[in-house]
């Protein structure tokens, strides 16, 4: 399903093509997690659909995690030591 959103950051109409039907975003906007209406997602596709950011927006604004912030990700646990 092809989603359009406004990024809040850039004001920029962004345009995706995501694995997604008419009812898990219905069971989202009724109150469901959006990870559990939606667990076949990405991250940053489940980003999208509830900011409007892209992934690609998300590392132009603020960096690459893993490339920037290597020692943040061990303290969040996110990779091993």
């Amino acid at each position: 399903m092809k989603l359009t959103r406004t990024s809040p950051m850039s004001g920029k109409k962004n345009t995706l093509d995501i694995d997604v039907t008419r009812k898990q975003i219905t069971d989202w906007e009724k109150g469901a997690m959006i990870q559990d209406a939606m667990p076949n997602l990405t991250p940053d596709e489940r980003d999208f659909i509830k900011t409007g950011v892209t992934g690609e927006e998300w590392t132009e604004l603020f960096g690459d995690l893993e490339e920037d912030f290597p020692a943040l990700q061990e303290i969040l646990g996110l990779r091993g030591t």
